[in-house]
């Protein structure tokens, strides 16, 4: 197991031009991570190709590995086969990026929906679609000897069930989930069953925490909520309200040994709250 982070986690400081790339690799690095995972906000490895050397040669440097890379994507725009194509071709451009960060797992979004487009009758239309452009970018990727994953975000594919139909249904062995540990508690889902159901598909996971109130309780600024309303706040790992004692058992005893990304999205200062974060997973690793 390998304990690192994502640079979503970093976003305040990339976004304030306190870091570049580079330098949040090198500060990961510095706080005993062993590995990043690229996610490209306000930035692109397509656009900015220059970026992919400077990345992969960061690494390299500080001697930690780069494990994952995670890209949007929707193929339910609803716009017609011209514009499913064209995505489908938008997310094989990313996996000729991940492989040239060298790479061997990436992450791509499949669909969004709003909620009141959600409902499980709209999914299971919309499976085959996502089915079909799920196994062609895995088919694609495998020739680079990369492993393809689906997210437990934004709502529409979130809920452990919906992942493990996709999963089941596009029947690729190189076509897995990256599991967000405190994303199933967007749709109202216990993050540790969650976790028991998803674990033996999980290509990656994520560390995340979260704050959360119940419905009748708004905290005011700075929280969303939930598909049944409540109210999150991203957290410091081992700060919020998961049982992340009880995760990080769950995770051990499967046999999961691959990486571990932290993810922070909260209030408090990012590169703090990372090097916390961090800490307390190594801590919670060993005490599972």
């Amino acid at each position: 197991m390998k304990v690192g982070l994502s640079t979503y986690s970093l976003q305040q400081a990339l976004d304030a031009k306190e870091l570049t790339v580079p330098d949040a690799i090198r500060y990961i690095a510095e706080q005993g991570g062993e590995h990043v995972e690229i996610v490209p906000i306000g930035y692109s490895l397509i656009d900015q190709p220059e970026l992919i050397d400077q990345i992969r040669e960061a690494a390299q440097d500080v001697g930690i590995d780069i494990s994952n890379y995670a890209i949007g994507a929707n193929f339910v725009t609803g716009e017609g086969p011209d514009a499913l194509e064209n995505e489908i071709a938008a997310v094989m451009k990313h996996v000729d990026v991940a492989a040239a960060l060298g790479v061997t797992r990436m992450r791509h979004d499949v669909a969004f929906r709003p909620a009141q487009e959600g409902a499980v009758a709209q999914f299971e239309a919309d499976l085959p679609v996502l089915v079909k452009a799920c196994q062609r970018i895995a088919d694609y990727a495998a020739s680079h000897g990369i492993t393809t994953s689906v997210e437990n975000h934004g709502y529409y594919v979130q809920s452990s069930e919906r992942v493990r139909r996709l999963v089941h249904e596009t029947a690729r062995e190189n076509f897995k989930t990256t599991l967000d540990i405190g994303n199933f508690l967007c749709v109202d889902e216990d993050p540790v069953s969650a976790v028991k159901n998803n674990i033996p598909y999980a290509s990656m996971v994520h560390a995340k925490d979260f704050y959360r109130r119940p419905s009748y309780r708004n905290p005011g600024e700075g929280w969303f909520q939930t598909a049944h309303g409540n109210y999150l706040r991203g957290a410091i790992v081992g700060h919020g309200d998961i049982d992340m004692p009880e995760v990080f058992r769950v995770l051990k005893q499967s046999g999961y040994d691959g990486y571990i990304s932290v993810e922070f999205e909260g209030m408090e200062n990012c590169k703090t709250a990372s090097r916390i974060a961090m800490d307390n997973v190594r801590r919670f690793w060993e005490e599972a």
